[in-house]
């Protein structure tokens, strides 16, 4: 049994119309789409490592069948970094990373962490660390929201152009996105 996963984007959620569009086109075909909350348990001290371990527990509860990441920006990023761990895993002894075969990523976010995002400023990332908050709108909740500057500062943990995965995978971008750099 194949199973799916959607990985949501920053300030989105598993209710997001990206997860509901896949969760009902794999429904007809007996697959269940599986979406784990970044939100949980807050949105406040969310961090890559974080959302990494929360892919990771989902995965391990599991039975045995093929994987499949779909990620939207930051949850691309994700993804990716999850195929990539496990992926250098294989081959070790008592590993518990269960493989990944392949990935959607749809403007995957590979700079998290690296530059600034969301429409920020190198200014605005840099008031951001000395206050330890930054408030962006979070679309699922329809409200602005702070999330501490740690998000930031542990995503510089996880350079997407020093890690490889072999998975293959397919991606989504758009010519004109002024969120993701192409």
């Amino acid at each position: 049994m194949r199973h799916v996963f959607y990985l949501h984007g920053f300030a989105s959620s598993p209710t997001a119309a990206k997860a509901v569009y896949f969760a009902d086109r794999l429904r007809p075909h007996g697959m269940a789409l599986h979406c784990p909350d970044f939100n949980q348990p807050d949105f406040e001290h969310m961090t890559v490592t974080r959302m990494l371990a929360q892919v990771d527990a989902a995965l391990a509860a599991l039975p045995p069948g093929p994987v499949a990441l779909i990620g939207s920006s930051m949850g691309g990023y994700v993804a990716f970094h999850t195929a990539a761990r496990h992926a250098a895993s294989r081959g070790r002894a008592r590993t518990s990373l269960r493989p990944i075969d392949r990935l959607v990523l749809l403007a995957p976010a590979f700079e998290f962490g690296r530059t600034p995002f969301g429409g920020m400023s190198q200014d605005d990332v840099a008031r951001w660390q000395e206050t330890d908050r930054h408030v962006f709108f979070h679309h699922a909740e329809n409200r602005p929201m702070a999330v501490r500057y740690a998000l930031y500062q542990d995503a510089q943990r996880y350079d997407s152009s020093a890690c490889a995965a072999d998975t293959p995978a397919l991606v989504f971008q758009g010519r004109r996105d002024t969120v993701v750099d192409p």
